[in-house]
């Protein structure tokens, strides 16, 4: 089952589809809005989402919001059929079976790691597929040299920092530097200075909807803690 698509999920448009059915239990993805947190029943990030959603009611029919590439993987996973919000991350899914093609004869020797909200026909062609964290793990501990990244190119820093004795190589896309998030972008150090000066400019967030948004991502956090 699939919902109309939309890269983000509005939370009204969220609402209208979980009207729909009464059963749905729904799984969000921790960058969505407090709107989204409050509607929703549990939050997950690429690292623990597979285990948020191992530990779903079984009784429940799952409404996976907003990534479709992140919950298709999970769905691979863990077995569970989900209903997935048609949403995506732009800066993930520029990448290509094609250029991934061309990057790995350019390079036969790296391992491609790629994050779970690139689109299957790419995390078909790779080696490892990780979230932020997991990727980090898996480069510090890889005996490649030489190692090609499918994600967000800022990740490509921290790499770096992280393991300065390895090669990271950008995977490309088709037509540009698509895969770098022009809306992460948009966070400076200049800003964040600014903003921690001046308290300003300030979001502000009824307790209701405050207290309904904490709901879900404690849930996320208990499971989380849980040993396995």
């Amino acid at each position: 089952m699939r919902a109309v698509r939309s890269r983000k999920a509005p939370a009204p448009k969220l609402k209208a589809l979980q009207d729909t059915n009464p059963k749905f239990y729904t799984i969000a993805y921790i960058n969505c809005s407090a709107d989204v947190k409050a509607l929703s029943d549990v939050i997950c990030t690429s690292g623990n989402a597979v285990k948020i959603v191992n530990a779903s009611p079984k009784d429940r029919d799952l409404l996976f919001v907003p990534d479709e590439n992140l919950g298709a993987w999970v769905m691979e996973q863990t077995g569970r059929p989900m209903t997935l919000w048609r949403g995506n991350c732009y800066a993930h899914v520029e990448f290509t079976h094609a250029s991934i093609m061309r990057i790995r004869r350019e390079f036969p020797d790296a391992p491609l790691v790629a994050h779970p909200e690139c689109t299957k026909a790419v995390r078909m062609l790779a080696d490892e597929i990780c979230s932020t964290e997991k990727m980090v793990t898996f480069c510090k501990q890889t005996a490649a040299k030489q190692i090609i990244i499918a994600t967000e190119a800022g990740m490509l820093h921290r790499l770096q920092k992280e393991c300065p004795d390895k090669i990271f190589i950008p995977a490309p896309t088709d037509n540009c530097r698509c895969n770098e998030c022009r809306f992460m972008k948009m966070n400076t150090l200049e800003k964040l200075h600014d903003c921690m000066a001046k308290r300003a400019p300030a979001i502000e967030l009824s307790p209701e909807l405050i207290q309904r948004a904490r709901l879900p991502i404690e849930r996320m956090l208990d499971i989380s803690a849980r040993p396995g």
